[in-house]
Parts: C-alpha cells; structure tokens; sequence
C-alpha cells in the first residue's frame, strides 16, 4: 500500500510539473488571449470576434480556462460566463442554441460540464441534469427489413427535440452525467449500450451509423475521440481496442483542430496520450496564419487537448478512472 501511495503522489508531482509548463507555454498564452478577447460585456463569450454571444462557445470557453487557470486572472470571466449561462436555462433545465430555438438543446451537457465546481450555480446545474435525465432521442423497435444495423431502441441522446440519438451528444451527455456523479444512474447505462452498439465492428465511430444497406460505414477520429472520452469508467479497455487501435494509427495523420483535439482527448482518457501530441497540436494552432482564425469552440477544444493528458479528468474527478 505504501508503494502505491508513493507512486501515486509522485504521479501527481509529475503532471503537475507537466501541467505549469504548458500553461506557461506561448501555445497556451496564444489561445487564452484569443479567448479572452470573445468575452462580452453583457457575459458570455462569442463563437468569433464581433459575434454574439453563444452558449455553446461559452460553455467550450468555460472549460478552456478553468483547464489552464494558473492564477485568478480569469476567474471573472469565467463566472461571469456561468452566469450567463443560467440566465439563459429554461424552466425544464435545458440550455438551447437559442432562445427562438428551444428544441435545439444540445449545448446542456456542455453548460452542466462548465458550471462544475461552482456553488452559486449548483441548482441551475441540478435542473440541467435533471433535465438530461428526462430525454432522450426519438427511438423504435428495430424491424428485419431495416436498411440500418444498428439498434434503434436503444435510448441515447439527440441534437434536438423528435430525432435519433446520435454519437456525440450522448457522449457529452455521459459526460455531464458522470461529471456529476449520476454514473450508474440507468440513462447512462442504456446511452453505454447505444455508444457500444454504434461502434464500428472494424473500429471507431461515425455520428451514428454502423451498417447501412449491409454497407459498413466509416469511422471519423472526432466522433471516436468523443466516444472513447465518455467511456472511461464505464467500460473495460478490451471493449474499445480496435477503437483504440484506429485512432492510434489515424491521429498523426490528422491536422484540423477538432479531430485532432478529440483524437488527443480519447486516446489521453484511455492513458494512451500519443508523445507527440503537443508538437502536433502546436503545428495545428499555427495554422491559423494561413487558414485563419479558429471559432471559439475548436481554440478552447485544443487547449482541452494540450492541457489533459487524462480526457476530461483533469476537470472532474468523477471522470477518473477506468474498470
């Protein structure tokens, strides 16, 4: 027990020393400023510069900064971000796109996710779980001549009100959930079930679909890297290896920001973080001098890839772990 507790702390003195690095990295300092100058004075932070603000950046934005706080400096922001957050949650809980669009609720889990931690806004946090709970996508018993292969009575979650659950907002919904300790809760056992019937028998996901016509489909290293950060803890590793196996080989191929920021996030939740995972991810920033500004959503997703080398797990201690 002794040498488990010392190999455990010095685990920990490890990527702490790690972790002050990248944050004093100029990678780091690069994206927080970019961030930084999205928030708004009204609250809330915008998907691009002059922009609006969004939920779904905010909520992203949130969890950016509480990834790299090295200081006070942001703390401001970041509450005054939760903050509006809430103000925009709906009786039932949800946080939708906006408010002429009440059905689109996907950007909950990610508002559940950057309200962790915070006290005055534990109850808008209990309404969105409570909220999530309560969903689910549209689903049907899955008949003989059906053109799809996968179980469609399997309850995850969906983008908006009346359509199918999909890949990514049941991953984020796993998430939010486990962030909040409602891991064994039976909305998440079926949303593992759904995510493992759509896994692809050759490896990974795409949004959704396995088979369509007898044709198998296509994994995407997003849509995997999604998956595979929402099923740690939840699953064994030998369920996942041809996932794990597919983004291993796929993602030093990969150079836009939101697969390789996912691919990095789900092979770091399974201790699979790739050693080169910060050279890639500082080429894919630089990038921008040639591609552009990134939107609010892919900055803050890789510097969730650069500062993590656990999935999300650095962010919520619920999500550590795995069977």
């Amino acid at each position: 027990m002794e040498t488990i507790l010392k190999a455990s702390l010095a685990g920990g003195t490890r990527r702490n020393r790690e972790r002050t690095v990248r944050v004093r990295n100029p990678i780091t300092r690069e994206i927080l400023e970019a961030v930084r100058s999205r928030g708004l004075d009204s609250g809330g932070i915008s998907m691009l510069p002059g922009e609006g603000c969004r939920p779904d950046a905010t909520a992203w934005a949130v969890l950016a900064l509480t990834a790299a706080r090295f200081d006070s400096r942001d703390d401001g922001l970041i509450e005054s971000s939760r903050s509006r957050l809430a103000a925009g949650q709906q009786k039932d809980g949800r946080i939708s796109i906006s408010a002429s669009n009440p059905e689109a609720f996907w950007p909950t889990p990610l508002a559940v996710l950057a309200w962790g931690g915070s006290p005055e806004h534990a109850a808008a946090q209990s309404r969105a779980v409570n909220f999530l709970l309560s969903i689910s996508g549209k689903h049907w018993d899955k008949v003989s001549d059906s053109p799809l292969a996968h179980d469609t009575s399997l309850r995850g979650w969906s983008w908006t009100e009346e359509t199918h659950s999909w890949v990514e907002p049941t991953s984020m919904a796993l998430l939010a959930l486990k962030a909040t300790g409602h891991g064994n809760h039976e909305r998440v056992t079926e949303g593992v079930r759904m995510l493992l019937d759509r896994q692809l028998p050759s490896g990974g996901w795409n949004y959704g679909n396995t088979f369509v016509y007898g044709r198998e489909l296509h994994p995407q290293p997003d849509m995997t890297g999604a998956a595979l950060t929402a099923l740690v803890g939840l699953v064994q590793e030998k369920q996942l290896k041809r996932s794990l196996e597919y983004l291993k080989e796929r993602v030093s191929r990969l150079h836009t920001p939101r697969s390789l920021g996912w691919a990095v996030l789900g092979l770091g939740a399974w201790q699979s973080r790739p050693k080169n995972s910060d050279g890639w991810i500082m080429d894919c920033v630089k990038r921008q001098e040639r591609y552009g500004t990134y939107d609010t959503t892919l900055l803050s997703l890789l510097l969730l890839a650069w500062m993590a080398d656990q999935g999300f797990a650095f962010l919520h201690p619920a999500d550590k772990g795995k069977l």
